[in-house]
């Protein structure tokens, strides 16, 4: 795929991603009193999943192996994070998710396409490898799901005991014991997922507390304790509501760190692959 046509199908892909909001908002105004999913308003989210994975092949096929810089790792992480969403609305009352994430993968995928950067392909197919890096990215994607999650949880908590239920996200949003126990679902998912990405990279990785690699394995390890930490008090201790949401919040960004963080100042600052 040349790089005019995986533009054209970028730019596709970050219209139909807005026109999925839009019938998202749509379907929140027309009928508010209701908590089902919109299933037929998360259509346009599965166009635009398609059109961004064909971006993506794209990319894969340009390189000879995935693409590591860090806005092309961004744009896929951020793919996988859409159809977990797109998946989990079938079961699970997530739609909703949909009015934060659409958008923030659209913008994300503006940046790709309108600032080009050099390519960091990792070639390699050993299997470790493959298993570390998408353990890595499926981990940061329900970890940030479950972060989105607690931040709607919060509003939803507050607009409760501050009797604001009037406002149209928060009506309709399931019950918020429904809620609390889709959080801690997330955060389960994401922790088993983390826990592989982790053992895999001290397994299989060398030198993985070198100097370029310290800061990530570090901050990854403090965001494993944070989570592990919540979902033990969660068991033991019941923990729930805000102090859940702070727990959930201080994991994510301390994992967006990891991920993310270090790569922008190795990559941006550093000029460093």
């Amino acid at each position: 795929m040349n790089v005019m046509n995986s533009t054209l199908l970028g730019l596709l892909a970050i219209a139909v991603y807005l026109a999925a909001v839009v019938a998202l908002w749509r379907s929140l105004r027309a009928d508010y009193n209701t908590r089902r999913v919109c299933r037929g308003c998360l259509v346009p989210g599965w166009i635009a999943a398609i059109l961004h994975g064909l971006v993506l092949s794209g990319t894969f096929g340009a390189t000879a192996g995935f693409d590591f810089s860090f806005l092309s790792a961004l744009s896929a992480v951020a793919w996988i994070i859409v159809a977990i969403v797109l998946m989990a609305a079938w079961f699970k009352p997530v739609d909703k998710l949909g009015l934060v994430v659409f958008p923030l993968t659209a913008f994300i995928l503006l940046l790709k396409l309108s600032m080009p950067e050099s390519a960091h392909p990792v070639r390699t197919h050993a299997w470790p490898m493959v298993v570390h890096i998408l353990s890595s990215m499926l981990s940061y994607g329900f970890l940030n799901i479950a972060a989105i999650q607690a931040i709607l949880l919060a509003l939803q908590d507050h607009g409760l005991r501050s009797h604001h239920t009037r406002w149209v996200v928060i009506r309709s949003l399931p019950p918020l014991q429904t809620m609390e126990n889709l959080l801690f679902q997330l955060i389960a998912a994401g922790f088993v997922l983390l826990t592989l990405s982790l053992g895999t990279g001290f397994l299989f990785l060398e030198n993985l507390f070198a100097q370029h690699l310290v800061h990530k394995t570090v901050l990854s390890l403090l965001a494993w304790l944070v989570f592990a930490m919540l979902l033990a008090g969660r068991m033991r201790y019941g923990w729930r509501g805000q102090v859940a949401i702070r727990w959930t919040l201080s994991g994510f960004i301390a994992l967006m760190l990891a991920y993310f963080g270090t790569k922008m100042v190795l990559e941006w600052i550093l000029k460093r692959t």
